[in-house]
């Protein structure tokens, strides 16, 4: 009896290694979430303009582990089960050209912000001159 139950078992999984996985899924089933992105920046730096799905699969899962790994390391920093941008900022500290980078992309989010709000501002006060007849 014991063999009938494992060939069950392998039937099962020459059942499983049969299935297709669902276009723009990985076969654990979750859904690829930067492919586009991903094919256009490999393009951008010097790939066909359409690079082998194996590769884009590849580099995304590349991806997905970075920011998994990034995210508990921050968890484990600051205040526990929380990411807050300084936890980031603290994990890339030593590493000058993501440190330079991170720096970057918050200044520019600052500067977004601030020209969002003048915008609104500039908008609901009626001093908007393209408003003018």
């Amino acid at each position: 009896m014991a063999s009938q139950d494992a060939s069950e078992v392998f039937d099962q999984f020459d059942e499983d290694e049969n299935a297709e996985p669902q276009l723009g899924a990985t076969p654990s089933g979750r859904k690829r979430l930067f492919s586009k992105e991903l094919r256009c920046m490999m393009y951008g730096f010097g790939d066909d303009q359409n690079p082998y799905t194996e590769s884009v699969d590849l580099l995304e899962d590349l991806v997905i582990e970075f920011i998994t790994e990034t995210t508990h390391r921050a968890m484990e920093i600051g205040r526990t089960g929380r990411v807050q941008v300084e936890d980031i900022v603290f994990l890339v500290r030593k590493d000058h050209r993501k440190y330079a980078r991170v720096k970057d992309l918050l200044t520019m989010n600052e500067e977004l912000k601030k020209a969002r709000k003048a915008f609104d501002e500039g908008k609901f006060t009626g001093n908007n001159p393209e408003a003018a007849p």
